[in-house]
């Protein structure tokens, strides 16, 4: 038989030695997402995969809010985050300290995501775009890789916090495979 453990069982690290943990080299920027949901579900899944950071730019709400917190269930008290008006500055900052700029996005030259293994190891910066609009161009173009995730059905793109899910954890595999 193989028992189903109780939360108390798995054995988590608390708020603040989750904060003083070593984090994976990922940080997070969000592009003006409008569902307070998908926000909160950001920073569950990057307090999930052990993200370094998350950058709330433009129009997205920052915590406390009570619709955020519905998905967060707490990870807006265990992650490091800032609300930045400007993306553009964000990015240009974060490139201009050594980060590898990854859009996530459907350009005309992608990387898919199966390929991100191949990447350098590096510090990397996911930048998630606006439901409906996805990731501004002057981020695209100031992205070092697009990151495209391969998909086989008739729509055109997954929601955003769905996205996130997908995309960070194969960042955080690979930074698990090059610590291992």
């Amino acid at each position: 038989m193989n028992k189903k453990l109780k939360l108390w069982e798995l054995n988590r690290a608390t708020d603040q030695e989750f904060k003083s943990q070593e984090k994976y080299p990922i940080t997070v920027v969000l592009d003006s997402i409008r569902s307070l949901t998908n926000v909160g579900a950001f920073f569950r899944t990057c307090d999930a995969f052990n993200v370094d950071k998350i950058y709330l730019c433009g129009i997205t709400a920052a915590p406390p809010h009570r619709e955020i917190q519905k998905t967060a269930l707490g990870a807006t008290d265990s992650m490091n985050w800032e609300h930045r008006d400007s993306i553009v500055e964000v990015i240009s900052e974060l490139k201009a300290s050594g980060k590898k700029i990854c859009s996530i996005e459907q350009t005309e030259k992608t990387t898919l995501l199966q390929n991100v293994s191949d990447l350098p190891k590096n510090h990397f910066v996911l930048v998630f775009g606006n439901e409906v609009n996805g990731v501004d161009q002057e981020v695209i173009n100031l992205s070092d890789h697009i990151i495209e995730i391969p998909q086989f059905g008739t729509k055109h793109s997954l929601n955003v916090s769905v996205c996130a899910g997908i995309v960070i954890w194969e960042f955080a595999k690979k930074s698990i495979n090059h610590t291992s």
